[in-house]
């Protein structure tokens, strides 16, 4: 009977491990299926805003322009809110310091400096803090890109005007049908499909480093050439 009682508290332990395990396998898949959605979403986000030759124009266009503004000496900025902000510094920073390989630094500026920020968004307000810095840095010829993934922020259709009635030419990454700053810009890039902020901004950060490429392209040719592998 004692060995009857044990081999029976022995079973039942083996089974409630058993069910945890298929708990735990069910958990993991469920986490699998999450994470493939999530990336396949992604995918067809970016396969929507390819299937749209308009959209490869507009991005071409921003390159033609960025090219423009470099080879006479002018500056790029980029500005943005929150994750666009990250995303605007990144796309300064692979044009100032490094890309892929070596090369001249390329003149990119974002306006995401916290002191200046916050000392314009105290003595003027939020909406002005980069319209400010648009009017004392930027000068005809040069390049406002802004980074929105509703077209609706305050502060980036004021530093856009600001852009405009100093001469500088404007190109804006966007989202949900462009929004406002749509109309105000040179090249609008919206996104199609996504209706989240993470979707828009993984494929404006695919156009970014595609605009970039393009740049060195025509730039830097020596460093496309057959042979030139890549070091980064």
């Amino acid at each position: 009977m004692i060995a009857l009682a044990f081999a029976s508290v022995r079973w039942g332990s083996v089974t409630t491990l058993v069910k945890r395990a298929a708990t735990a396998d069910n958990r993991l898949m469920q986490s699998r299926e999450i994470l493939r959605a999530a990336l396949v979403e992604a995918s067809l986000t970016l396969e929507a805003f390819l299937s749209d030759e308009e959209n490869l124009r507009a991005v071409e266009r921003f390159a033609n322009a960025a090219c423009a503004t470099l080879t006479r000496g002018g500056r790029i900025y980029v500005c943005g809110n929150g994750g666009s902000m990250s995303d605007a510094m990144h796309f300064a920073e692979e044009l100032s310091g490094r890309f892929r390989k070596e090369r001249a630094a390329l003149s990119a500026l974002s306006f995401s400096d916290p002191a200046t920020l916050s000392c314009i968004a105290n003595d003027f307000g939020y909406e002005e803090v980069f319209a400010r810095q648009v009017e004392a840095h930027g000068r005809a010829g040069d390049l406002l890109v802004t980074l929105s993934t509703t077209g609706e922020s305050a502060n980036l259709l004021a530093a856009t005007r600001v852009a405009r009635e100093l001469g500088l030419t404007t190109v804006a990454l966007l989202g949900r049908g462009g929004g406002k700053l749509a109309s105000e810009v040179d090249v609008p890039i919206i996104v199609p499909h996504a209706t989240t902020s993470d979707r828009i901004q993984e494929v404006h950060l695919q156009i970014l480093h595609a605009a970039i490429e393009a740049i060195e392209r025509r730039l830097f040719p020596e460093n496309y050439s057959a042979g030139n592998a890549d070091e980064g």
